[in-house]
């Protein structure tokens, strides 16, 4: 159930807003790969959707068994692959959520001033 951030409503979705807050509401509105808490923030509230484990483009149901509270960027780095269960897809999340942290530090990361070197 995304939001549509030009027009602040929602937009199509293959869940309905009451099956997804059935969802977001079981999982305590975190998401379920990383652990981002939707309630802590208006921003972290933006970012959370309901992720489908096995994706709709890979013949994935929509139960609830198949179904989780997920921030956008896990979502998007999990994207349509197929994992054996929910943990690997877990464990793939999580490691290239770190692979793309260190890449994005590597890249911004600023050389100290003369006067904080000192």
């Amino acid at each position: 159930m995304p939001l549509s951030l030009m027009t602040l409503s929602l937009v199509d979705s293959p869940v309905t807003l009451k099956e997804g807050l059935k969802i977001l509401e079981r999982d305590d509105y975190r998401c379920q790969y990383c652990g981002l808490d939707g309630r802590a923030s208006f921003e972290n509230a933006l970012t959370m959707r309901v992720d489908f484990v096995v994706p709709r483009a890979r013949k994935g149901k929509k139960e609830p068994s198949n179904l989780v509270a997920c921030c956008t960027p896990c979502n998007t780095i999990k994207g349509t692959r197929v994992y054996g269960n929910f943990e690997e897809a877990k464990a793939f999340v999580l490691k290239k959520r770190e692979e793309l942290r260190k890449n994005w530090e590597s890249k911004t990361a600023r050389p100290l001033a003369k006067s904080a070197r000192a």
